[in-house]
């Protein structure tokens, strides 16, 4: 998830208290005002002073964050690449099922030793399970003895209305034995959801 916090924003001459958040693609304020503002339509970002100073298509807005505003200016401006977020190293065997997408295959291949596409290869660092329906999730059982013990199986699943809510895969996966660490933006129509083996039994 991306970074939050309690602060107040200025627009111009308007003021308001409220929750700032940075997400992967967007810069989003709420309270009296409310703001979204797309990552890619800021222009200009300043730290200073505790404030952190953002100039986008439709103005400018200022946040008071105090020691945050340095390392949100630098998320802004060095944002990380989906493998990344992904935690995807090179050197690295990785399996997809069900992800559609040749822009992410390409991506697997450049960084990953290998990438087995269509099937779980055993010993994987990483399978990445795609799911359009909540019924098709019930195959991440079947893929856990071929991760590794200190592995990951990533569900990739359509988010908003009429996607799949994060506590139903939360809820399939938690009744394959495994634990839920981390959830990001796959992209802009799908979430990523990371599960591993609980430490006790690995």
């Amino acid at each position: 998830m991306g970074s939050e916090a309690q602060t107040t924003v200025r627009i111009g001459r308007k003021t308001s208290a409220g929750k700032a958040l940075l997400e992967t693609n967007e810069l989003i304020f709420r309270g009296d005002l409310r703001l979204k503002i797309p990552l890619k339509e800021i222009t200009a970002v300043e730290a200073k002073n505790g404030r952190l100073t953002v100039t986008y298509s439709e103005g400018k807005a200022t946040f008071d964050l105090g020691d945050q505003a340095a390392k949100w200016a630098d998320k802004i401006k060095n944002p990380k690449g989906r493998l990344d977020k992904l935690g995807i190293k090179a050197g690295q065997h990785v399996s997809i099922i069900n992800v559609k997408g040749a822009k992410f295959l390409a991506e697997l291949r450049a960084r990953a030793a290998a990438v087995s596409n269509g099937t779980a290869a055993k010993d994987s660092d990483a399978i990445f399970l795609g799911a359009e329906t909540l019924e098709r999730l019930d195959e991440i059982v079947e893929l856990v003895p071929y991760i590794k013990r200190d592995g990951a199986i990533w569900t990739v699943t359509p988010k908003g209305k009429g996607g799949i809510k994060d506590t139903d895969v939360m809820a399939v996966a938690k009744a394959a034995g495994l634990v839920d660490v981390k959830v990001v933006s796959f992209s802009e129509t799908h979430s990523a959801n990371k599960f591993v083996i609980p430490k006790a039994r690995r």
